[in-house]
């Protein structure tokens, strides 16, 4: 639960720091841009809301890492919602009032997670899991976005050594293997969900495991 905040919180701070000329700089998600992914940040706060006030009766079908739906190709930019994404930020027009609305409704997200009991079972996408665990699959959420935000905005800072690293582990238990222990936290999760390629040492390193990479979470 302290780590959902501590990540929610580095991340906001870091979309509140920004410039008003940072928002149309490219992001580390392909095709979008920092106020694209700004926006998507507002969607995810929204989710998590209305997921930690939807009670489920039923045995968790899902935990942190199965909560994620892994695929061996990249999204293709069909998804309707990923479209719509980009339509709502440049309709924002003034930056302000992107970061405002993230402020306004990620204060709420971390409020209400804070709040919540973890053992509490919530159901979204047809799926039922505690809220320990959808906080923890939001831990990896956090950071690769964070990672996404920095990646053409060096000045910017980035996520939290504890979120890189419990997002490393939480990937490798979704790779269902252990990346090389001399691989970094921040490389690995690059690397591992297709945000770069590794390189001829990398690869080397990686053994059998790269063959299988990148893992693309939705």
């Amino acid at each position: 639960m302290g780590l959902f905040e501590r990540s929610w919180a580095a991340l906001r701070s870091a979309v509140d720091g920004l410039a008003p000329e940072d928002f149309p700089a490219p992001s580390g998600c392909a095709g979008w841009l920092v106020r694209d992914l700004v926006c998507h940040l507002v969607i995810d706060a929204q989710d998590v809301l209305i997921t930690l006030v939807t009670p489920a009766e039923a045995e968790p079908t899902r935990d942190a890492a199965s909560y994620w739906d892994v695929s061996s190709e990249p999204p293709d930019g069909q998804d309707p919602l990923d479209a719509l994404t980009v339509r709502l930020a440049a309709a924002y027009g003034d930056p302000a009032l992107l970061r405002f609305h993230l402020d306004d409704v990620g204060s709420a997200a971390g409020r209400a997670a804070r709040l919540a009991d973890p053992r509490l079972r919530v159901a979204t996408q047809g799926q039922v899991l505690t809220v320990g665990h959808f906080l923890d699959a939001y831990v990896l959420e956090w950071t690769l976005h964070h990672l996404d935000l920095v990646t053409h905005l060096p000045q910017v800072p980035g996520p939290p050594a504890e979120g890189l690293a419990a997002s490393r582990r939480l990937l490798e238990r979704i790779a269902g293997e252990d990346f090389p222990a001399d691989l970094g936290d921040t490389e690995t999760l690059l690397i591992g969900t297709g945000r770069r390629p590794a390189t001829p040492a990398e690869t080397t390193a990686l053994g059998p495991l790269g063959e299988r990479l990148p893992l693309f979470l939705s």
